[in-house]
């Protein structure tokens, strides 16, 4: 409940509540935009100030490592899952979906972290951004393969038909402005250190609780006006945009006890499992899997699990991973 009574929160709520009154309330794209680039930026600039305090270490690496694996993991048993309850292409789409990551879930997350005194490491920033492009190169593979099958089953000798490359994807992935953005934030944090946090404090913290509540209040209204998008959905889809996360964050709990993370760096690992992309993968997917259908794996990020991780998910997986390791 202390959750949902959080300004950021209520915020989400609102826009839910505006965007299924189809209000005509709206934040312009540049807006919404600038507040995206500006939570990355922020989020960068913390991450590069907490490793100029802490250095990299060994058990950096380690849960960077777990972060990666995490990444491998999680499309490769939802593609095996998915594929059972649609088409191949399809199953490939969402997998690669729910193996990515929410940039705005993690940084709800950290703020909530921040309000509850929780400690995280500033590598976890880096630790999702490790975690954007496997699952998009392994839905790639995974989407050349079907192709080459159907091809040799219909006509046996052709030629494969062309889909996006593996150095179109890495491209695509590692040239993204948000993505850079959030690497370069947080090596200007990692250079300047402590004087850097001291010169950008009113920018990087003061505003940041507002900001997020303001760009929150956008993707409520995102979320309810996307909703229609998954009528007629399969209920097994829906119980997996559901379950599907509960099992991924179970995944990097593990790999969290595994590497020896402490609770909040553990949390933030779990959320990374759990949540899905619903910008940067469907933006890469509509080009590298056209067989793909957007509805599905947008939809579903968007409308199912984004706002059950925002308001039950945090919270949860929080409390597991506090209990669980407990020092």
């Amino acid at each position: 409940m202390r959750n949902l009574l959080d300004p950021a929160i209520l915020f989400f709520l609102f826009g839910l509540l505006a965007g299924a009154l189809r209000s005509n309330l709206e934040i312009p794209q540049p807006i919404s935009r600038f507040l995206s680039l500006y939570l990355l930026m922020a989020l960068g600039l913390k991450g590069g100030f907490a490793l100029a305090h802490s250095g990299l270490t060994p058990r950096v690496g380690a849960e960077l490592g777990a972060a990666v694996a995490l990444a491998l993991i999680v499309p490769a048993i939802g593609y095996q899952a998915l594929k059972r309850v649609v088409p191949a292409f399809d199953a490939a789409a969402i997998a690669a979906t729910y193996g990515s990551v929410s940039a705005v879930t993690f940084v709800t997350t950290t703020q909530y972290l921040d309000g509850r005194a929780i400690p995280y490491g500033g590598h976890m920033a880096a630790a999702m951004a490790l975690m954007e492009s496997p699952a998009i190169i392994l839905a790639v593979l995974a989407a050349g393969a079907l192709r080459k099958r159907a091809s040799a089953r219909a006509h046996p000798g052709a030629a494969t038909p062309p889909g996006m490359s593996i150095g179109g994807v890495l491209h695509e992935s590692l040239t993204d402005g948000a993505q850079l953005l959030l690497l370069g934030s947080m090596a200007v944090g990692l250079l300047s250190g402590e004087a850097g946090k001291a010169a950008l404090q009113p920018f990087s913290v003061d505003l940041f609780k507002g900001l997020l509540a303001f760009f929150l209040l956008d993707m409520g209204l995102l979320t309810a006006r996307n909703l229609p998008q998954l009528k007629g959905t399969s209920p097994w889809l829906v119980a997996y945009a559901i379950a599907g996360p509960v099992v991924h964050a179970a995944i990097a709990l593990a790999l969290a006890i595994l590497v020896g993370a402490d609770a909040g760096d553990a949390t933030l690992l779990m959320v990374l499992g759990a949540s899905a992309s619903y910008i940067a993968v469907p933006a890469v997917l509509r080009y590298a899997i056209p067989e793909a259908r957007p509805p599905l794996y947008f939809g579903l990020s968007l409308g199912v699990t984004f706002p059950l991780n925002i308001l039950v998910g945090i919270p949860l997986y929080a409390a597991v991973a506090s209990a669980v390791l407990a020092r």
